[in-house]
C-alpha cells in the first residue's frame, strides 16, 4: 500500500471534510457520505498498521450504496455536476472526467463486490490469487478518493 504514502495528509483533510458534510437531514445522503468516510478511514488505518488486504476488504462496506439504489436515491444530491479536470488530483483518475457521482459510485460498488467475491471464491483469502489484488485495491482507493474530492469541490 505504498501508493497511500503520497496522499496521507490529504486523506486526513478529506475524512474531516466528509465528517462535516455528513451533517445533513437527508438520511440516504448521510449514509453514503459516512460510508465513504469510513471506507477511506479503513484504507488509512490499514496503511498505518500494515494490515492485510484480506482484512481490509472484509471490512469495506457498500451497504449504503445498495440501500440508495433500493430507495431510488438521486445521486445528484451528492454532487449535481460531472467530474471536471480540476476535480481530479491524480493522473490515473483523468479517465473519469465527465462522469457523474452515480456512475462513479456504481464503479466503486462494483469493485467492492468483485473483491469480496474473489476472496469468497478462494475460501476467504487472497493467497495464491491470479488477479492483481494490490492494483485492484489501489484503483478502488483512488476512485473513493476521487469521489470525496468531487463532493468537496465547490463546497
Amino acid at each position: 500500500m505504498e501508493w497511500l504514502t503520497t496522499g496521507a495528509s490529504q486523506l486526513k483533510d478529506i475524512i474531516s471534510f466528509l465528517h462535516k458534510k455528513s451533517k445533513t437531514n437527508d438520511v440516504v445522503k448521510k449514509h453514503l457520505i459516512i460510508e465513504l468516510r469510513d471506507n477511506l478511514n479503513l484504507f488509512q488505518n490499514a496503511f498505518v498498521n500494515n494490515f492485510s488486504y484480506d482484512n481490509l476488504v472484509e471490512l469495506l462496506s457498500n451497504n449504503a450504496y445498495q440501500e440508495a439504489i433500493k430507495n431510488n436515491f438521486s445521486f445528484k444530491k451528492l454532487k449535481g455536476s460531472v467530474i471536471r479536470p480540476e476535480d481530479i488530483f491524480e493522473e490515473r483518475n483523468k479517465r473519469y472526467t465527465g462522469w457523474t457521482a452515480e456512475k462513479l459510485a456504481d464503479k466503486i460498488d462494483e469493485k467492492i463486490v468483485e473483491l469480496k467475491n474473489i476472496k469468497k471464491l478462494n475460501g476467504g483469502s487472497f493467497k495464491n490469487i491470479k488477479n492483481d489484488i494490490p492494483q485492484m485495491i489501489s484503483n478502488l482507493y483512488f476512485r473513493m478518493k476521487l469521489m470525496a474530492d468531487f463532493i468537496k469541490s465547490g463546497s
